[in-house]
């Protein structure tokens, strides 16, 4: 396909709600990065658009650029481009398209945590206090500590509840046990705040290391985005992907990762995920190669744009303009 994805591994809950926050279930949820190379790569065709917004998305979340007739689609992109336009000049820019994918990228997740803010604070005071926060995820399972579907359910909440603790904890500067908006927004987006990338190192660490030796070999890197059936060869992709182990993740070509080296992976210094989203917009839709963008040049490739973080992935195409 046109772009590969680089998996970043984030362990979070899920919860059932119900007319309280009821019993929690557990999955891995991956944020998909692209990588360094994107803005360098062409997409193939229109397949390859569908085959984005539904890796980016999700198919569910992909179904709301079609609420949209093109023409509607169009419409409301030409006003988001307006206010991309910065300095007004009739011309997007790289850095303008990149300051706008940042701004919606923050947005998002100030608008996650209002979502689920009133489920934890509990006593209405403005704060989340840890104990909060483990009543309204655990207060179940703690309640009835042998309600457990399965093992696995039971080893995940006994792996869960301690590596919340430890993440609320480093989200929480000043230490009083309560979380601020900010302090929270940083538990729940700990690879948006540099005094929390550690914690996602560890627990990438943690997710992926099954012999619990305290680094990643290629075939623990593997396992993580790919089951083998039956004994069959490896696709492809597969045996690119221990290639790119070999090459680019062991650095010093001692056979696993250590947490250097995961963090080279998962948060490279030297590249900016919006920038390199923006480059790559850039680089598709600057038809006179001027390497800037007018609104006909979008609007003509609407189809990637809405596909893309400078519209939140086509789901503010849906929004009131005013919301925006």
């Amino acid at each position: 396909m046109g772009l590969k994805t680089r998996l970043l591994p984030r362990v979070v809950l899920v919860l059932c709600l119900g007319g309280a926050l009821g019993v929690p279930t557990f999955r891995k949820e991956r944020a998909a990065h692209p990588e360094p190379q994107l803005s360098q790569q062409q997409h193939e065709d229109n397949q390859s658009f569908q085959y984005d917004h539904e890796a980016f998305l999700g198919k569910e979340e992909a179904k709301t650029f079609d609420q949209l007739t093109p023409e509607e689609s169009k419409e409301r992109l030409g006003k988001i481009v307006d206010r991309i336009d910065d300095n007004k000049d009739g011309f997007v820019t790289t850095e303008e398209l990149k300051n706008w994918i940042k701004r919606v990228q923050k947005r998002y997740i100030f608008e996650n945590v209002a979502k689920v803010w009133k489920d934890y604070d509990l006593n209405k005071d403005n704060k989340i206090s840890w104990d909060e926060y483990k009543q309204a995820t655990y207060g179940y399972y703690l309640e009835n500590p042998v309600d457990f579907q399965d093992a696995t359910e039971q080893h995940n909440f006994k792996k869960m509840l301690p590596r919340d603790e430890r993440r609320f904890k480093r989200a929480d500067l000043d230490g009083d046990s309560e979380a601020t908006r900010e302090e929270f927004t940083a538990f729940l987006h700990p690879e948006e705040f540099e005094h929390m990338k550690d914690i996602v190192v560890q627990e990438t660490l943690e997710d992926i290391d099954k012999n619990e030796d305290g680094f990643v070999d290629q075939d623990e890197y593997i396992a993580d985005m790919f089951a083998h059936e039956d004994g069959g060869p490896e696709p492809d992709w597969v045996i690119t992907e221990r290639e790119q182990f070999a090459d680019f993740r062991d650095l010093n070509k001692d056979g696993k990762m250590d947490k250097e080296e995961i963090r080279h992976w998962i948060l490279p210094q030297d590249y900016d995920h919006a920038q390199a989203e923006a480059r790559h917009l850039v680089y598709e839709s600057d038809v006179d190669k001027d390497q800037k963008l007018t609104k006909e040049e979008i609007i003509d490739n609407w189809n990637m744009f809405v596909g893309s973080q400078a519209t939140n992935y086509g789901e503010d195409l849906t929004k009131n303009h005013d919301e925006l």
